[in-house]
């Protein structure tokens, strides 16, 4: 498997219906959560003062990872930026892979 840095802002229309964007967010934390579970998405961390994340996700493949990201329900409202991740050899960590 390979792991990825990802950095998701969103950015909801202003105008957007007060109900649609509640559903948004609240199917966008059941698919992050069962994501977590599945130990797909390793890391979510809240960007202070922003609404962005960085999060870690174990996938097998950069498509795999744009294919789990595109199906996030608030995909279509997000700036994504991706790093490629590689275990860093002074790393204590054995799960680093």
């Amino acid at each position: 498997s390979m792991l990825f840095h990802v950095e998701m802002t969103v950015n909801l229309p202003s105008d957007m219906d007060a109900e649609r964007a509640a559903r948004l967010k609240s199917d966008e934390k059941a698919m992050s959560q069962k994501l977590q579970q599945e130990g797909v998405w390793r890391h979510l961390w809240r960007i202070a003062g922003r609404y962005a994340n960085i999060s870690v996700f174990d996938v097998e493949s950069p498509a795999h990872l744009h294919d789990v990201l595109s199906q996030l329900p608030l995909f279509p409202y997000m700036d994504v930026e991706v790093r490629a991740l590689c275990r860093h050899a002074s790393s204590i960590h054995d799960d680093d892979r």
